[in-house]
């Protein structure tokens, strides 16, 4: 099995007023965790810390309030998770699809069928972003490409 590897880049014109990169990051996260859960795909979200992971967990809450998303941070909720799972830590359960929210790609993304990724606008983390890139490249994924759509509004009272 060839890991599909997606890198959306968020460019400037990307951004809403007010909102931080983080929290553009994580919109664009509940974005692809959404879709693939109406394509009956279970998620997984790496989040690069503990405080991370509580932040999506509560976007996730009030993300689509017409169709929610079953979401649960590893470890809790049913034996083997909610369609998305979220978690700092490496996962437990079998997962189709990686949403990674990390520096790095993580030493498990080969088990997963598809890995979504972000490119942001900042110089440095762009730059993580593109070592992100060649590393999939380097581990045989197939990696490709495109500008994330630029959102209308996002929720930032969570």
């Amino acid at each position: 099995m060839q890991t599909q590897a997606m890198f959306y880049s968020i460019e400037e014109q990307s951004k809403v007023s007010g909102v931080t990169d983080e929290q553009l990051h994580l919109h664009y996260a509940c974005l692809q965790a959404a879709h693939f859960y109406r394509q009956n795909q279970r998620v997984f979200i790496y989040t690069q810390d503990q405080q991370s992971a509580h932040d999506i967990d509560e976007m996730l809450w009030a993300f689509e309030p017409t169709s929610f998303v079953p979401h649960n941070l590893i470890g809790e909720g049913p034996k083997q998770g909610a369609a998305v799972e979220i978690s700092w830590q490496a996962p437990t359960n079998r997962r189709a699809v990686l949403i990674n929210l990390t520096s790095n790609v993580p030493n498990f993304a080969n088990q997963f069928s598809y890995l979504i990724d972000f490119v942001p606008s900042d110089d440095v983390q762009k730059e993580q972003a593109r070592n992100r890139f060649r590393t999939c490249r380097q581990w045989g994924f197939k990696v490709t490409h495109q500008v994330a759509s630029a959102p209308q509004t996002i929720d930032t009272a969570s």
